[in-house]
């Protein structure tokens, strides 16, 4: 493992690799949370993590929605959004001058009724939106709101 001050120096020269995880439950509603953590931290957002080195990307979603979800996604379960950039003004440790640059593939799944919402230490609370109520809050971070394009 490395330290928060080579992390740093990583945060600052590269691209982080991330997955976001776009829940959606059968009334149409998507799950997010606000945020305990920088980057972004006290807005909404879908779950999601950085991808570790080494790590699969099946691997990755299984350990990141077992963590902040408390269920297992597979990739067999999800469908691929896409690639996008989410770049911030800040970093996880609030270090002036170094900004965030992820490259995050966004999977959607479609999750059933009986899903409880489990607790984690990254959200203050998780809730269900509907995605009109998601684009029109001023506390949901742009990057989420990236995933719903107005029709």
């Amino acid at each position: 493992m490395i330290s928060d001050q080579q992390f740093l120096k990583v945060i600052d020269a590269t691209p982080l690799v991330s997955i976001d995880l776009i829940l959606e439950n059968p009334q149409g509603k998507i799950l997010l949370g606000k945020r305990n953590n920088r980057p972004a931290q006290n807005y909404w957002f879908v779950p999601g993590g950085r991808i570790r080195k080494n790590e699969k990307l099946a691997d990755a979603i299984k350990r990141i929605s077992s963590t902040e979800l408390g269920t297992e996604i597979t990739l067999n379960n999800s469908q691929l959004l896409g690639a996008f950039d989410h770049i911030y003004d800040d970093n996880f440790s609030g270090s002036n001058g170094i900004n965030t640059h992820y490259v995050v593939q966004a999977y959607k799944v479609r999750m059933k009724d009986d899903f409880k919402i489990m607790a984690d230490d990254q959200h203050s609370e998780k809730k269900w939106w509907h995605i009109k109520d998601l684009l029109d809050a001023p506390d949901v971070h742009q990057n989420t709101k990236a995933y719903f394009p107005k029709a």
